[in-house]
């Protein structure tokens, strides 16, 4: 695996030189931000899916069915919305941005008959996100900004039987994530992704399934990324939707020798904070989190201010948990901004093993 080198080594190197130094902002939530924007069905469809069809494909599939809420599609339909969301994370502190690529994968897109957008997606989020870096970029040479490349989980879960009648019953199986997840990885990979992130696990096989056709890609390109990996707590539990605690979480996906691990989504900081702390204690690597504005409250929206968030998190870098830190559902600028100030001057996480860093 270590025999591979970089794709972008002048970028890898700048950005293990910033890790090494201070805790990175990851920026906020992507669906909040396009749900501020109160898109209807024109937007998403743009020019390009008017009239039930996909004019750039002739044989392609229809379109007639609703495109509103395949917030992926606007990379194509509405390119300046995600790059101003883009833009306004940069400008609060980001140092990372994430693809706007959660749901780009072919399982996902079928919801919308469009599984044959899935490479020109992702090449299309990596290609926005890289933009907008290199142009903050260009303003502060000294911070270089970093796009991460998002592998969402999809919609499936390949050890969890959707049906409770039937418990041996799958929907999908680690063959066609596999081969969904590396349709997508190319993609990233060719629109400028610095790193790739598989995000949001509740099933440690689907990320199995995406770490796989990493792995297959980098083999086959002679070079590789940084590979993130961020799971999800679902519920007081402490436990992953597929029944793994952190510990068993990390010990299941350390073989990949990942750039970082951590959490995000589902919880709060302060409910997060417990199984952070477990991933701090025992990771090589590097620990990130990104949590929700708080928990949902009964209309399905975030209460928890910047402020509020930011405060939490301050504890964790205090307590020298984090390496990387941003937000999930329900964030904004305005927490990404307060979760940059609250960090900023405080120590990252020291690793416990340097010589895996590079991993």
């Amino acid at each position: 695996m270590q025999a591979l080198p970089w794709l972008h080594p002048e970028r890898v190197a700048k950005l293990l030189g910033a890790l090494e130094r201070r805790i990175l902002i990851i920026d906020g939530a992507m669906g909040t931000m396009i749900q501020r924007h109160r898109l209807q069905e024109e937007d998403y469809r743009g020019e390009r899916f008017v009239g039930g069809f996909d004019s750039q494909h002739e044989h392609g599939p229809g379109c007639e069915h609703d495109l509103k809420g395949n917030n992926d599609l606007l990379l194509l339909s509405r390119p300046d919305v995600i790059a101003g969301i883009h833009t306004a994370y940069l400008e609060a502190g980001a140092d990372l941005l994430e693809t706007n690529t959660f749901n780009a994968t072919s399982v996902s897109q079928a919801d919308y008959h469009l599984e044959h957008l899935v490479y020109e997606l992702n090449k299309a989020g990596a290609r926005v996100a890289r933009q907008c870096c290199d142009a903050i970029e260009a303003t502060t040479p000294d911070k270089p900004r970093f796009v991460i490349g998002v592998l969402g989980p999809t919609s499936r879960t390949a050890s969890i039987s959707p049906d409770v009648n039937d418990p041996g019953f799958r929907n999908t199986s680690f063959d066609e994530l596999r081969g969904t997840y590396r349709e997508a990885i190319e993609g990233l990979i060719d629109g400028g992704a610095d790193t790739l992130m598989v995000e949001t696990i509740f099933d440690t096989l689907n990320a199995k399934a995406a770490l796989f056709a990493i792995e297959e890609v980098f083999d086959a390109r002679g070079g590789r990324l940084p590979v993130m990996i961020s799971g999800t707590i679902t519920d007081a539990s402490g436990r992953t939707l597929s029944g793994q605690t952190a510990e068993a979480f990390y010990a299941s996906v350390s073989h990949s020798q990942p750039l970082s691990v951590g959490f995000n989504c589902a919880l709060g900081a302060t409910d997060m904070r417990p199984h952070v702390e477990t991933l701090a204690h025992i990771s090589n690597g590097y620990v990130s989190a990104h949590p929700n504005a708080g928990l949902p409250n009964a209309f399905g929206e975030y209460d928890e201010t910047p402020e509020e968030m930011a405060t939490t998190l301050k504890e964790f870098a205090q307590s020298g948990l984090l390496n990387l830190v941003g937000g999930c559902c329900g964030t904004s600028p305005d927490h990404i901004r307060a979760i940059a100030e609250a960090v900023a001057g405080l120590p990252p996480r020291a690793l416990p093993l340097p010589a895996t860093r590079a991993a």
